[in-house]
């Protein structure tokens, strides 16, 4: 593809994103698989193109509105998107001449028609080129792109120390973790797998079945995914099933389990004895959990189902040893992989999810036998959704707190694990924002 086409795409991406709702990783994904036959080299370049414009819209937009005598909000929605990406290479793609972004913006917006408005893209974009470095930003919200909100959230509910470290951590790159399935191939041949195809390995700092991955074009055209030797899974996300204790024989429940990370780590620990039953609301996200089953030689070995978890499942009433409950949230932990969110989630989102999750926790956790064990996680930070549900949870229902101190390698510092519970903060730690509560239903007296 040309270049001009591989700025197009990117154009087509952010447009679907920006003006029509799409969901950032969905968009890309798709498109990416469309156009498989693209050099490796223009696969990175669209993609960077169109996380980076999400990640930074919000200082992008601040900026352009300083140069122009039309406001962002105004703008029509193509020419919009086109200024937002081209002024991301001008700020921050150093590498491409800032005359030939001018000139690539010039050419697509004639050949969308636009050609009106041609020498206005021109102008804009020249000025931004001449004033970048010397923008000075009014506070963090533009300096780091983020929602105003958010940031006096996070400030009056974790301070100012994590809330930086956390505004700092979500626009720096991280690589791709993954974790290896050694029940199914030893870490050394996951790795060579890896390598031979030009992939840069780095061992994980804080679990030993976790693998950092940079250099990859895309999961699919792995051998090592192919063969279901290696899932993406999050530090974070990689706690759940080692917190929960799950041993060998355990009926484990799964009930929000798309795309099915959880449910596969369950069966690597469980090597083939007990059962799993992963759950999800839709035959879309419970084929999604089946298909990742397959590609892992797990099939057959878990029950797969549609279950809108509000809905008590009779048939599952006191039968896990362990229920997972990885329940919707506002994924504010994740916006450093999903950067969309900033401008999808309303202050209102994470009143109604947080009662969304105790609709879902006050009928699973019949499905815990008396002694089983419910993990609540979520991939967000707010205390909303994580600490105060949990609290919630206690006072409401008969469970208890599990001690968890000696189950999650490189965390054992934090002193909630005492208490059942963990909160990660991006910036503290190498990975996403995630919380998970480890509760013990209490046996009868």
């Amino acid at each position: 593809m040309t270049e001009c086409g591989c700025r197009e795409l990117a154009l087509d991406i952010l447009m679907e994103i920006l003006e029509r709702g799409g969901l950032s990783h969905v968009v890309l994904g798709q498109a990416l698989g469309k156009y498989q036959y693209l050099e490796k080299q223009d696969r990175a370049f669209v993609t960077r193109v169109a996380e980076g414009t999400l990640e930074y819209r919000i200082q992008i937009d601040w900026i352009l509105d300083q140069v122009s005598r039309t406001a962002t909000e105004r703008m029509k929605p193509l020419i919009r998107c086109l200024l937002r990406m081209s002024a991301y290479q001008i700020l921050y793609m150093d590498r491409i001449p800032d005359a030939a972004v001018c000139n690539e913006a010039v050419k697509l917006a004639k050949k969308r028609r636009f050609q009106g408005l041609s020498g206005y893209v021109n102008g804009v974009l020249r000025s931004v080129s001449r004033q970048k470095g010397k923008f000075v930003f009014p506070d963090d919200s533009i300096r780091y792109s983020m929602p105003r909100w958010l940031i006096d959230r996070w400030e009056a509910q974790y301070g100012p120390e994590i809330t930086g470290g956390m505004l700092r951590a979500f626009l720096e790159q991280r690589p791709i973790s993954v974790r290896c399935h050694l029940d199914r191939a030893g870490k050394d041949e996951i790795r060579l797998s890896l390598q031979s195809q030009g992939v840069t390995v780095t061992e994980h700092p804080y679990a030993d079945d976790l693998l950092y991955l940079e250099h990859v074009d895309h999961m699919e055209a792995l051998e090592a995914f192919r063969k279901g030797l290696i899932t993406a899974q999050d530090p974070g996300s990689a706690c759940v099933a080692k917190a929960a204790g799950i041993r060998k024989g355990d009926t484990v429940l799964d009930v929000c389990g798309a795309p099915g990370g959880k449910t596969l780590h369950a069966l690597s620990i469980l090597q083939g004895t007990g059962r799993v039953y992963a759950r999800d609301i839709s035959e879309r996200k419970a084929a999604l959990i089946g298909e990742n089953l397959a590609r892992c030689g797990y099939g057959g070995q878990a029950e797969v189902a549609v279950w809108d978890a509000r809905v008590p499942d009779e048939t599952m009433t006191g039968r896990a040893d362990v229920v997972l409950a990885d329940l919707p949230c506002s994924g504010l932990g994740v916006i450093g992989r999903k950067p969309d969110i900033k401008a999808r989630i309303r202050p209102e989102d994470v009143e109604t999810l947080a009662a969304l999750q105790r609709e879902i926790l006050s009928v699973v956790w019949r499905c815990v036998k008396p002694g089983g064990t419910l993990v609540y996680s979520t991939c967000t930070v707010t205390k909303e959704e994580n600490e105060e549900n949990r609290d919630w949870f206690l006072r409401e229902f008969p469970f208890e707190p599990a001690d968890i101190r000696g189950r999650l390698e490189g965390f054992g510092g934090e002193e909630s694990l005492a208490k059942g519970y963990l909160q990660l903060f991006p910036g503290r730690y190498p990975c996403d924002g995630f919380f998970l509560a480890v509760m013990r239903r209490k046996t009868e007296a």
